[in-house]
């Protein structure tokens, strides 16, 4: 995007309101899923479209009331991220404040490619990761196009929330711009209590001595490391909801069990990838995905409970077994994993994450799956309509620079009616394979999207 296609108007600087509760401390702590470093090493970056909103009615006036009074009930988000916790008053006794910066540009929405993930155009659209203090929980950018419509950036501490955590939060500030006032259910912090590490901890689940290692490296340089531009691409594929359901009741009656979708994807997309890179057939490879556990732990976590709530799933096998293999066989992987997480799995990782903290746990080179088709997208209406695109900027997650993200089309998209999107950050050597791999699962009307480079 050209300078002069985006001007910011102000940054102004919301502070929870109506004032919450003083908090009983200065800062808050963390659960031991928040914690762990590949999920504490990443601010995440997402952008929201919205259609065009009534002519009485300007988000740039609407949007900061929102976003004040949904603070007032998540004051964390006011606060910076430090040493594992979550600083909620300055060091002069003051709240903290989330910048809101508000843009117009000369484009219209429609000139917008939100089917390029790798974009530098949409990659303006949202706060990057090195602006405003250091540490701080949460940023947003609101940009009104030429036509109306209007773009929402938004760059949170992975640390404080995942996905379905940000989207109650954005729910919240949805609902005050609606009028509606709070939600039903009151958020509830209560991070340590609920998912904090046993005393003393213990792990009982022998699955993280097979899959996790520690590594000194990792533990200087963090899960992630670095990563330079040229190495990946990423890239967007349209999947046919009718293919891929043709070919999940393929494999079900093939392996002899019910499979979900996710399992289908998951085992497809991973052999895909494998395949297309020509990863040596002795060269272990694993898979990993986030599992929600919320109805899984013991109590359960209440519905009010906003911080992350999702543990890394993992599957390993030879490379070479899993090109040979039939794929039912890889989807039924996949199944079985799901089935060995329980609320032991859950206390197990929490417990070996606060054993080895600083140590550099990593599973090494992963690829990660995140399935965004049910986060509750469409709860996001701030009066003029829900979002017509969905999409993540960052692409650091579950310890993988490489992840795969299954994300729907906007509410008012006629594809939705059809499949979803697949994006997904791959070696640029390996485009053309993964490409020629996955024309099985694509919506016929598939057209290449250009390449965007990181």
């Amino acid at each position: 995007m050209e300078l002069q296609q985006l001007r910011v108007l102000d940054t102004v600087r919301l502070s929870p309101s109506p004032p919450a509760p003083a908090p009983p401390a200065s800062s808050l702590p963390l659960s031991g899923l928040d914690a762990d470093r590949n999920v504490l090493d990443v601010t995440f970056r997402t952008l929201r479209f919205f259609p065009t909103p009534p002519s009485s009615v300007d988000p740039h006036a609407v949007l900061p009331r929102a976003f004040e009074a949904a603070l007032g009930l998540f004051p964390a988000f006011a606060g910076r991220v430090r040493d594992g916790r979550v600083v909620v008053v300055d060091d002069d006794s003051s709240p903290g404040a989330v910048p809101l910066v508000l843009a117009e540009s000369e484009l219209s929405a429609a000139d917008v490619d939100t089917d390029c993930p790798g974009s530098a155009l949409l990659d303006r659209l949202a706060p990057g990761d090195g602006d405003g203090a250091e540490g701080a929980a949460l940023a947003l950018q609101a940009t009104r196009f030429a036509c109306g419509g209007v773009a929402l950036g938004m760059r949170a501490a992975h640390g404080l929330c995942d996905g379905a955590g940000a989207t109650k939060f954005l729910a919240a500030a949805a609902r005050f711009a609606r009028g509606q006032g709070p939600p039903d259910v009151a958020p509830l912090w209560e991070r340590r209590e609920l998912l904090g590490p046993r005393r003393p901890p213990r792990v009982a689940t022998p699955v993280f001595d097979r899959v996790l290692a520690l590594d000194d490296g990792v533990a200087r340089r963090g899960p992630y490391g670095a990563v330079g531009d040229w190495q990946l691409t990423r890239e967007c594929f349209h999947a046919s909801d009718a293919r891929v359901e043709a070919l999940r009741a393929r494999l079900a009656d093939e392996a002899g069990v019910r499979l979900t979708t996710f399992e289908v994807l998951a085992a497809f997309i991973w052999r895909a990838r494998v395949k297309a890179n020509g990863i040596s057939s002795s060269e272990v490879v694993k898979m990993v995905y986030s599992m929600n556990i919320s109805k899984l732990v013991d109590p359960l976590l209440p519905e009010g409970y906003w911080g992350n709530v999702c543990v890394p799933v993992y599957v390993a096998v030879a490379a070479g077994d899993l090109v040979a293999q039939p794929l039912a066989k890889t989807a039924a992987m996949v199944k079985k994993s799901k089935q060995a997480v329980d609320a032991e799995y859950v206390r197990s990782y929490i417990d070996f994450q606060e054993l080895h903290r600083g140590g550099g746990v990593t599973a090494g080179a992963v690829s990660a799956f995140t399935d965004w088709r049910r986060l509750g997208h469409g709860e996001v209406d701030f009066g003029w309509g829900g979002p017509d695109a969905v999409l993540p900027l960052s692409w650091r997650i579950l310890g993988s620079t490489e992840p795969c993200f299954l994300v729907p089309y906007g509410t008012g998209d006629d594809r939705r009616r059809l499949g979803f999107k697949v994006f997904v950050a791959l070696q640029h050597t390996a485009l053309a394979g993964f490409r020629h791999e996955m024309q099985e699962l694509l919506l016929q009307q598939q057209q290449q999207s250009s390449v965007g480079k990181m």
